[in-house]
């Protein structure tokens, strides 16, 4: 069957526009950090519109907006869908906000012509997600669910030093933790742009995700010996940029060997000196691996740094390793994923199952209720740029899929 929803495709784009006032830049992007002026304008701006769209707005003791729409039946919990409100410096204007506006759109469809819902839905602008502004990411949907309370924050400042508690307090905010935690909540539904080239390569319009990938991040030290350039023989040395050149290889090369969805990266190199005329005695570079199954990550981390291990003795230089970020891999539910697959499949567009590479809230209410995250293709696979960008027809039919989620759910 076709779907009988109708929705203005130019709608959906003049929203986004709307929001993309609030913090844009010289470039045409975006920035728009948690608790800035920015930030405070969008999400009061926001406020307002769901007060006059009919929805009962409010915020919780960080920042975090909902737009709530009532249920006739009181004992159901209700079900979340939405996304971040906050950008990168200089960002594009969907990541985030696509999935806010998706949202605001998709309850107001469902208001205006099946008028309440069974079970209570509610629009969420969550306060944070990027890390953009303080070193701690997820801080809106790490506060909804527990992982986070204010203790998380202390300590924390910006680049201007200006502390978490001090923007907070700017924003009209004082963390609380008994209005943040929500035990209410039967399930979460996030539309995002996949941030990625797959769907337009594959020309699919949505994406329905499966996974979301478990990320580990290390520092890795080679400590080698400094000397001449030229006066050094090639037998003699202990050179650490050599070295450290064969262990990336093998870590890249180990990649592929082992499973196509595995993805490592070298990102940052520093040498020490850095100078052109002389063996480097220190290397340090970074280490970024990512898969949805957590056997797979410990058999490639065990293999590499076991070699690297061995390597490092044989060259009698010293190897040693840093491990500071372990994000678990975690599974979207197998329901939700069945529901969202049926509807696409029924109404006929274009989808295709994937695996999500990047990090989202999702990723955090995946382990707290059940969750279910979509994707709408990004042109040329661009994110966090200015030239972000996602066909009007694909916005659309994102909006489309999630109302008819949304109303199997709620109504």
């Amino acid at each position: 069957m076709k779907t009988t929803i109708d929705i203005e495709t130019k709608e959906v784009g003049d929203w986004l526009e709307w929001l993309a006032r609030f913090g844009k830049t010289k470039s045409g992007g975006v920035t728009r950090l948690l608790y800035d002026e920015n930030w405070r304008l969008a999400q009061h701006s926001l406020f307002q519109k769901m007060k006059e769209s009919g929805l009962n707005p409010y915020f919780d003791g960080v920042g975090n907006l909902f737009g709530r729409l009532e249920g006739t039946d009181q004992e159901e919990k209700a079900i979340l869908t939405g996304s971040h409100i906050d950008t990168v410096v200089d960002g594009g204007k969907y990541d985030g906000a696509f999935g806010i506006m998706a949202s605001f759109i998709a309850v107001n469809y469902l208001k205006k012509h099946y008028g309440k819902p069974k079970k209570t839905v509610e629009v969420v602008s969550l306060c944070e997600e990027e890390g953009s502004r303080f070193p701690l990411a997820f801080w809106g949907s790490g506060s909804v669910t527990g992982k986070f309370t204010k203790r998380d924050c202390e300590g924390l400042a910006d680049v201007r030093n200006i502390s978490f508690a001090q923007a907070m307090t700017s924003a009209g905010l004082q963390p609380d933790e008994k209005q943040v935690k929500r035990e209410d909540i039967e399930c979460f539904i996030e539309i995002h742009i996949e941030q990625g080239a797959v769907l337009e390569k594959e020309q699919k319009s949505i994406g329905i995700v499966s996974h979301i990938v478990g990320q580990r991040r290390f520092t890795i030290k080679v400590m080698g010996e400094s000397n001449h350039a030229g006066t050094t023989p090639m037998l003699y040395r202990k050179d650490s940029v050599h070295l450290a050149a064969e262990l990336i290889t093998y870590a890249i090369k180990q990649v592929t060997e082992i499973d196509a969805h595995l993805v490592a990266t070298v990102g940052k190199i520093q040498a020490v000196p850095n100078i052109p005329n002389v063996i480097a005695k220190e290397v340090t570079f970074t280490l970024d691996v990512r898969h949805h199954q957590e056997e797979v990550l410990d058999y490639y981390c065990e293999k590499i740094f076991a070699y690297f291990k061995q390597r490092g003795k044989t060259a009698d230089m010293e190897v040693g390793w840093n491990q500071w970020l372990d994000v678990k891999a975690v599974a979207m539910d197998a329901k939700l994923t069945q529901l969202s697959e049926r509807i696409v499949e029924e109404i006929d567009i274009p989808y295709q199952k994937m695996i999500s590479g990047a990090g989202h809230d999702a990723q955090i209410f995946g382990t707290y209720c059940p969750t279910a995250l979509l994707f709408v293709p990004s042109v040329n696979g661009i994110s966090h740029s200015p030239k972000e960008h996602t066909n009007l027809e694909d916005l659309k039919n994102g909006v489309v899929v999630l109302i008819e989620l949304l109303h199997r759910l709620a109504y």
